[in-house]
């Protein structure tokens, strides 16, 4: 199981917000670029960027931190949300040495859009499934649709996605536990890998996921790496060595 140091991107700046609320923003680096050097050194060979600034907007904003970060860590695989809404940024963003890029809100207003990029960029394309009491949010989850998570998750997988990223909103930012319930039910219920988000505290949420690798291919985490309640190395050793 993957275990993946989140970077949201927001004026430049690395920021957590709880629960997606711009005004519950905490900023812990104005440097980007050094923090993910911090994360490679821990041991990471992933990472994990939002643009939140251009999830709001529904347009790249921090496209130059996220071109730097891939230009200073080639071999770093790296997964970017945030204004991902058309082939002209994917390809922009491939180019600039991206992995793979997740489509949010773009999904759930426009699924066929989500079929025409995995033809066009088949094996990049990711889908971010954010949901509160198990309908999906959008727009930096600021609108909750009458939409299932579940259900939407298989009309993608049918697609050819490479992953679902699954957040659960009520818990990112949280630092209270993951919602392991629901998080295990998606996951059970598709072929594609999810990727779980939102609300990891310590070790021990590692522990659990870990005990369900075969379901969950990989843990998002960010405000408990910065607050220091999880030990990155501790982690990946953890998910590596199960």
């Amino acid at each position: 199981m993957d275990v993946i140091p989140a970077i949201d991107l927001k004026d430049g700046n690395v920021v957590n917000l709880r629960q997606g609320k711009l005004d519950q923003t905490t900023t812990y680096s104005d440097d980007p670029v050094g923090m993910t050097d911090h994360w490679v050194s821990q041991g990471a060979d992933r990472l994990h960027l939002v643009d939140l600034d251009g999830a709001f907007e529904g347009i790249p904003v921090n496209q130059s931190i996220v071109s730097a970060i891939a230009k200073n860590y080639p071999e770093l695989t790296i997964q970017l949300g945030g204004g991902i809404r058309s082939a002209e940024v994917i390809e922009a963003y491939l180019l600039a040495g991206v992995d793979y890029l997740i489509i949010g809100t773009k999904a759930v207003d426009e699924p066929k859009f989500v079929r025409e990029m995995c033809k066009l960029f088949p094996g990049h394309i990711y889908v971010g499934l954010d949901a509160a009491d198990g309908l999906v949010a959008t727009r930096g989850w600021t609108e909750v649709t009458k939409f299932s998570v579940k259900s939407l998750a298989k009309e993608f997988e049918e697609d050819g996605i490479g992953a679902i990223i699954y957040t659960d909103i009520k818990k990112d930012g949280m630092m209270r536990g993951i919602n392991f319930e629901a998080t295990e039910e998606l996951a059970s219920s598709l072929n594609v890998p999810v990727i779980a988000s939102g609300g990891i505290t310590d070790i021990g949420d590692i522990e659990a996921l870990v005990e369900n690798e075969s379901l969950i291919s990989g843990v998002i985490t960010g405000r408990a790496l910065y607050e220091g309640t999880l030990d990155l190395k501790e982690a990946l050793a953890l998910a590596t060595n199960r």
